[in-house]
């Protein structure tokens, strides 16, 4: 097994460019946090790329790079590298593209107030939690904290997004390749922040002010984070499993990688993270292994082919 080859756009433009040819796999990748390999965050917390490993020699060109990366699906637009390896004129033919995106919308989303600047109500259809004369009856478990509308609105804005990027791949040279998205771990809510700052524009801790401004007991932070992570992969591997809207999209499902949660309370490192939202090395080494199995297993074409229910004699690849 040998670990993914990296390499940044510019290093294909310049004096010693790699040999993409050399490779049995190629691929695109772009993202966020998880995906940086800016120097400052692979000192503070893990790439889960260079976690990646393949039977059969396999290069990524990362246009997360060095510099900041996604804070939100649109930021796409104006990834100009990305958009021209995927899509221009001279782009090459990839294998697949790795995608590590959605989570940071998520973090956004629950992070949203229940009040604007100048004191008015920020609708329910626009925030992933409801102010305490909203919360629904003790019967609903935590859900009873979560905005139903403020969840439609934000996986409308993710499924959009997804569709856009499939237009784009499959306007250039890599069309109907398979294009690999990874769900998200769970995080403890808890006051760990980032050092230097984060692509959310502030240092964190990220989900634990919301939940404290909310008024959400601390005893059931856990898993209101739960709920929204697991929304969230459910939403993704529902996409994949519609082939006709999202064609050649697979979705690994990384809530089913069993890791250690970090301590209610920490203020660092724990169990397999860095900090509130950030996983750290071994924390990538687990989701990282078994992603890889699942990305050569499609690009092998080994992956399975299971008859969706309801719809009589029409296939659909695996998600999972």
């Amino acid at each position: 097994m040998d670990h993914l080859a990296c390499y940044t756009p510019a290093d294909l433009t310049g004096r010693t460019p790699p040999d993409l040819g050399a490779f049995r796999w190629r691929l695109l990748a772009q993202g966020d946090s998880w995906f940086s390999n800016a120097r400052a965050k692979l000192n503070a917390h893990a790439n889960l790329l260079q976690e990646l490993v393949f039977k059969a020699n396999t290069v990524a060109v990362n246009c997360a790079g060095t510099g900041n990366a996604l804070s939100h699906m649109v930021d796409l637009e104006s990834s100009p590298d990305f958009v021209r390896l995927l899509a221009g004129a001279d782009a090459p033919a990839w294998d697949g593209i790795l995608l590590s995106v959605g989570g940071n919308d998520l973090i956004a989303a629950a992070r949203t107030p229940a009040q604007n600047w100048n004191g008015e109500p920020i609708p329910l259809e626009l925030r992933l939690l409801r102010r305490q004369t909203e919360w629904g009856p003790p019967s609903a478990g935590v859900a009873r904290y979560f905005s139903e509308p403020g969840w439609a609105t934000y996986a409308e804005y993710l499924r959009a997004n997804v569709k856009h990027l499939l237009s784009l791949r499959d306007q250039g040279p890599s069309a109907g390749k398979p294009v690999f998205m990874h769900c998200y771990a769970v995080p403890m809510p808890r006051p760990a922040g980032a050092e230097g700052g984060d692509d959310l524009g502030a240092s964190g801790p990220w989900l634990y002010p919301a939940l404290k401004a909310y008024g959400v007991p601390s005893a059931d932070w856990a898993a209101v984070s739960r709920l929204m992570v697991f929304h969230l992969a459910q939403l993704l591997k529902a996409m994949a499993a519609d082939k006709e809207a999202f064609p050649g999209l697979f979705i690994f499902d990384s809530t089913a990688v069993p890791l250690a949660l970090a301590a209610p309370g920490s203020t660092g490192i724990s169990g397999d993270w860095h900090n509130e939202i950030h996983l750290n090395h071994s924390g990538c080494f687990k989701i990282a292994r078994a992603w890889s199995e699942h990305i050569e297993m499609v690009l092998e074409g080994k992956h399975l082919i299971p008859i969706p229910t309801g719809r009589k004699g029409r296939g659909s690849s695996s998600s999972s």
